[in-house]
């Protein structure tokens, strides 16, 4: 069983501890999710204020966190942003020295950025908050235009809605796609928001999302198997290529080229799970061609070959026998 610790301090934001709660802390076994060992930590034990007058009772101090795999920093008030808790500090560092996860929701990237576990590496926190985060550790290169973004085993991401973001992206790298998307489910919400690849950075919705394009994209996830140019695409949509591009982009938060292959690694990463067909057949389904091009394009996404995320995450037997169990006698 994993392990899983939220570090609460004084004023900490409900929503976005509850969010961590929320993702890590459910029992779903009955959905066949694999249960977390859970923790709420805090500096101080005992009654902790939130910051719209209640408060919540912590049982367990910082050093039930020393052994956890993953580690969440709730958010913190702005006046405690030049003041981070030592202990608090000196926890990340441990965990971060030991390969746990570290996320932070919100301004917990704060907490991380005093840690020092950040210098040299990008990071994001709320849009309203990055100019002073990167004035305050300009070792940090901070990106205030999306969602949340990796580096290495550091998570952090923006505001409010934004963390349950970036805790769905942790899931899917130590659930899988299938499980995490399960969770999703029962959540209501979308499994995954996209945007560029390499970092797995999300790029922010658009304040004007047009519908107009719903029906090339629907039709695109049904054929990620055939050859899909700009041009093509812009035909079935009534529109320049030009036209195209610029209103996907101002739609998407991608280029249709990056949009189109973040879904086809996704439609991958079902196949490997649910499936045990070759890779050269995933690869066309896919549309990328080859084995080759696949093996290429996963790794540098995922960090692993489609061979080991197979062996990781396959539910392929799981889902036989569950087709066996439903044929009648």
């Amino acid at each position: 069983m994993r392990s899983v610790a939220v570090v609460v301090q004084p004023g900490f934001a409900p929503f976005e501890f509850g969010l961590a709660c929320e993702a890590f802390g459910l029992d779903r076994s009955d959905d066949g999710i694999p249960n977390f060992d859970f923790r709420i930590v805090s500096p101080e034990p005992g009654v902790v204020p939130s910051n719209i007058g209640f408060s919540i009772n912590v049982e367990h101090g910082l050093d039930a966190a020393d052994d956890v795999d993953i580690l969440v920093l709730a958010p913190v008030p702005r006046e405690q942003w030049d003041a981070i808790d030592p202990r608090v500090t000196a926890l990340v560092r441990r965990a971060h020295a030991r390969g746990a996860w570290l996320l932070s929701v919100c301004s917990g990237s704060f907490v991380i950025a005093a840690s020092g576990v950040l210098d040299g590496r990008r990071a994001t926190t709320h849009w309203r908050y990055a100019q002073t985060m990167a004035r305050m550790y300009p070792e940090i290169e901070v990106d205030p235009d999306v969602l949340y973004v990796q580096s290495d085993n550091i998570i952090t991401s923006a505001g409010t809605a934004a963390g349950l973001d970036a805790c769905l992206h942790l899931l899917r790298q130590e659930l899988g796609a299938e499980l995490t998307n399960r969770i999703a489910r029962r959540m209501v919400v979308a499994p995954q928001r996209d945007g560029g690849q390499a970092q797995f950075i999300a790029a922010p919705l658009p304040v004007d999302t047009s519908l107009s394009l719903a029906p090339v994209t629907e039709w695109m996830l049904q054929n990620l198997h055939a050859d899909l140019p700009v041009e093509r695409l812009a035909a079935r949509a009534h529109m320049s290529p030009r036209t195209f591009a610029r209103r996907f982009k101002a739609d998407f938060g991608a280029t249709p080229a990056a949009w189109l292959a973040r879904q086809r690694l996704l439609h991958a990463q079902r196949l490997l799970e649910e499936t045990d067909l070759g890779l050269d057949r995933i690869a066309a389904e896919c549309g990328f061609g080859s084995a080759a091009v696949l093996r290429q394009n996963f790794a540098r996404t995922m960090g692993l070959t489609p061979t080991a995320y197979r062996a990781r995450f396959s539910c392929a037997d799981d889902a036989i026998a569950a087709s066996l169990e439903a044929v009648p006698a």
